[in-house]
């Protein structure tokens, strides 16, 4: 993998730096285009020799459900002509890294037994942004096997409320 984040690393910098104050939107078509570049099927079609550069373009902006802009056809096509589809996932992790950095905020994600409504999300957003002391920028996934309670991922850092992981604990205590 760090091969990917290498060959990465100088598309996302080079458009965090040319998206200036346009930061948000780039990063939507971006995240946009790494899902539709993650495709398995849009992968083994690029990488078909007898399909053109041109013709992978037309079907990537074909499948986007947004209009791209030109700064984002530019791009694209940057990465289509260099044969880098694949790497497009990856660069958008590195550029939301970038972005994150800059405005002191940082990804997390929320693992939850059952779905959060709005007002649910927001009290908790409150008390990761306490606990982590910074912004979250927050996803919710749904994971059963949680029983009840959530689990917090920022970065490297895990905060596990979790029944499960208190029913793991109580079982480690009564075997030691």
């Amino acid at each position: 993998m760090a091969e990917l984040a290498t060959i990465a690393r100088p598309y996302a910098e080079a458009l965090f730096k040319s998206s200036g104050t346009e930061l948000a939107a780039a990063s939507v078509w971006l995240d946009e285009l790494a899902a539709i570049a993650s495709n398995e099927q849009l992968q083994q079609y690029a990488g078909n020799p007898g399909v053109t550069v041109d013709q992978t373009f037309d079907v990537i902006v074909g499948v986007a459900k947004n209009k791209l802009s030109p700064a984002a056809q530019n791009f694209l096509r940057a990465v289509i002509d260099n044969g880098r589809i694949s790497v497009l996932p990856e660069i958008a992790n590195q550029f939301r890294a970038l972005k994150n950095a800059q405005s002191g905020s940082s990804d997390a994600t929320v693992y939850s037994a059952f779905a959060l409504d709005g007002a649910a999300l927001a009290d908790l957003a409150v008390v990761l942004e306490k606990r982590f002391a910074r912004k979250l920028n927050l996803t919710v996934e749904i994971e059963l096997a949680l029983i009840g309670g959530v689990r917090v991922v920022v970065g490297d850092e895990v905060f596990d409320t979790s029944v499960k992981a208190r029913l793991e604990q109580m079982k480690a205590a009564l075997i030691a």
